[in-house]
């Protein structure tokens, strides 16, 4: 890191803290050989308690980074064709999308958790009644004609998951992934166990209230099964550095997978300044410097972790609310505004 650049990342998580209103915000970067972890606020407004680097969290939608390289490394070893139709591996699904279209989201199928009234009216779900709200709506476009994120393209890539690797996702997951790198923070929580086992953050949400004055609730324990595939998993800001050093540095995935996985299109209506590849996205900073990772949101925990493209630089930020005040919309700009003090 740039001489001046800690001191200056410590004075933005302060005021994330003191003019966004979050909670609490930490970071932790490596740069080559150099590691440093920062925090402001707190993990817990009842306690005082401070954050700390062994703090596990929700990580939304870093989960589909995961579970991606899991179908990707199945491609590689001749089981499955990121080609072939849904149909074909799940027959009465999407007869006309491929998995590639799942992946990159380009499938055109409805989001489930755009249909909060269906989600909200079973206290928990399986991936098939998630399938099931989606298939009740139109699709947004015909396959491979657009780009549109949808939530269960990924629910569909876990259970194309299961069914060609013959495991529980969260078993695919824990044997190709954590359990080979050491990620002992991570996992993918099963069927609809509310907990964070572990040291970890309290989450909070203002439940998409805006202004100081709205309440804020304590959304850490909460029913998983609604995201699984799509953004279920809980993980820590060192596992997940790890996890993107070894997924760029070429060590999860053959070469040619790789590069289908970096290989992106333009987004709209998702992050800013982003492209998307399969379940993998290319931020853009105003410098022109582009970094590679995802981001992830869900009530209470948002979480960023991108990288340069072969690895060897990682960022990854997560606050423990999800409202910001001061002129930032959203924790997104707080994070861009890190990303822009640390590489751009």
């Amino acid at each position: 890191m740039r001489n001046g650049t800690t001191g200056t990342i410590q004075r933005m998580l302060d005021r994330a803290v003191s003019t966004g209103g979050l909670p609490g915000i930490l970071v932790e970067i490596h740069d080559a050989d150099r590691q440093w972890f920062a925090t402001a606020g707190v993990a817990d407004t009842t306690t005082g308690r401070r954050r700390t680097p062994r703090d596990r969290f929700r990580i939304g939608s870093i989960t589909k980074t995961f579970v991606a390289t899991v179908l990707l490394q199945l491609a590689a070893e001749g089981r499955v064709d990121p080609d072939d139709t849904v149909e074909r591996w799940l027959p009465g699904t999407a007869p006309a999308v491929t998995v590639r279209m799942l992946l990159n989201h380009t499938s055109g199928i409805f989001n489930y958790t755009d249909d909060l009234v269906a989600l909200n009216s079973h206290e928990t779900h399986t991936p098939e009644s998630l399938v099931q709200i989606a298939s009740a709506h139109p699709p947004a476009f015909a396959p491979g004609a657009d780009w549109a994120y949808s939530n269960t393209n990924y629910v569909l890539v876990g259970k194309l998951v299961e069914r060609i690797g013959g495991r529980a996702l969260a078993d695919e997951i824990a044997e190709r992934i954590t359990r080979p790198l050491g990620l002992t923070g991570t996992c993918l929580p099963r069927g609809s166990d509310p907990a964070i086992r572990g040291p970890h953050s309290r989450h909070y949400t203002k439940l998409f209230q805006t202004g100081p004055a709205a309440p804020v609730h304590d959304a850490t324990e909460l029913d998983p099964s609604v995201f699984w595939a799509a953004g279920g998993m809980i993980s820590t800001a060192a596992d997940l550095n790890r996890f993107f050093a070894a997924l760029l540095g070429g060590r999860l995935l053959p070469a040619e997978q790789l590069r289908a996985m970096a290989g992106t299109r333009p987004t709209h209506g998702w992050l800013p300044h982003t492209s998307y590849g399969l379940g993998l996205s290319r931020l853009t900073l105003s410098s022109g410097t582009t970094l590679w990772g995802m981001g992830g949101a869900l009530l209470g925990s948002w979480s960023y972790s991108y990288g340069s493209r072969d690895g060897t630089r990682r960022l990854t930020v997560n606050a423990n609310g999800d409202w910001t005040d001061g002129g930032w919309d959203d924790p997104i700009g707080i994070f861009t505004e890190l990303l822009e003090i640390w590489a751009g």
